[in-house]
């Protein structure tokens, strides 16, 4: 399996990609919103777009799949209950679909709630897994539940589904997010030294040779992993006293994901 991070250096800070077989040659866009700099890439590795993946319904996501679709017919992938609301969508998958791309290439589906209630990541069925999160999981961050998700969900989906996952797990996510939410992992968790670290060595990284974290660094730097944390939880009773000294998990996630929500 080949990669392909496709930086769009945009308002929105999507990042796009390219997974492609090495035998065929065949390669899955996934939330290809700058068509023309995935159509590039493909050409420049000599690959061919013979499907796109839409993790949710997303203008930002799914906003070139009309032009990839009439230069190469691709079809379009999405979650089943999103059909209706992703352009020229051809394909509903759900927990457990695969996707293949070329002869070598198998993606599993995960049905993943929170963002959207249409939500899917992909895992890469590797030696070393990796997820193509959307906006469900970025890195040292979790997505908001503005536009059609809710939170309740979003804790669900990682606390059953994503902490359950390879710590080895390479992470791809749907935007460029790394320094601001490293900047909340320590407005909540002042000594964690190695959100310090990278904040340091990374505040003025290039997107376009963007950091690959993995689900093990997350569970480091990613405060929506952290929820036991004695710090963090402290932190949170100084601006939620109601939560007692023995919040559970679920209700420190959702305080965090408040919080974010206006930080």
């Amino acid at each position: 399996m080949i990669v392909e991070q496709v930086w769009t250096a945009n308002a929105y800070r999507n990042f796009n990609y390219l997974i492609a077989c090495p035998e065929t040659g065949d390669a899955l866009a996934v939330d290809p919103l700058d068509y023309r700099k995935c159509l590039h890439s493909a050409t420049e590795n000599g690959w061919t777009i013979t499907q796109i993946l839409n993790t949710h319904e997303h203008g930002d996501h799914t906003g070139g799949n009309r032009a990839i679709v009439k230069k190469t017919g691709a079809k379009v992938i999405a979650h089943s209950n999103a059909k209706g609301r992703i352009p020229k969508m051809t394909q509903g998958v759900g927990a457990g679909s695969i996707i293949k791309v070329g002869k070598t290439v198998e993606l599993e589906c995960l049905d993943t709630p929170g963002h959207t209630m249409s939500h899917i990541c992909v895992l890469s069925h590797t030696e070393q897994p990796a997820l193509f999160s959307g906006d469900t999981l970025f890195n040292a961050g979790a997505g908001n539940c503005h536009n059609g998700g809710h939170p309740n969900q979003l804790y669900e989906t990682f606390a059953h589904q994503l902490e359950q996952l390879d710590e080895n797990t390479l992470i791809y996510p749907g935007h460029d997010y790394l320094i601001n939410n490293l900047r909340f992992t320590l407005d909540r968790e002042p000594s964690n030294e190695t959100a310090k670290r990278m904040l340091t060595e990374y505040e003025d990284h290039d997107p376009n040779k963007a950091l690959v974290t993995t689900l093990a660094m997350e569970r480091k730097i990613n405060t929506f992993f952290r929820l036991k944390n004695p710090e963090v939880i402290r932190y949170l009773q100084g601006q939620f006293p109601e939560i007692g000294d023995s919040p559970s998990e679920k209700t420190v996630f959702l305080r965090l994901r408040e919080l974010r929500n206006k930080w």
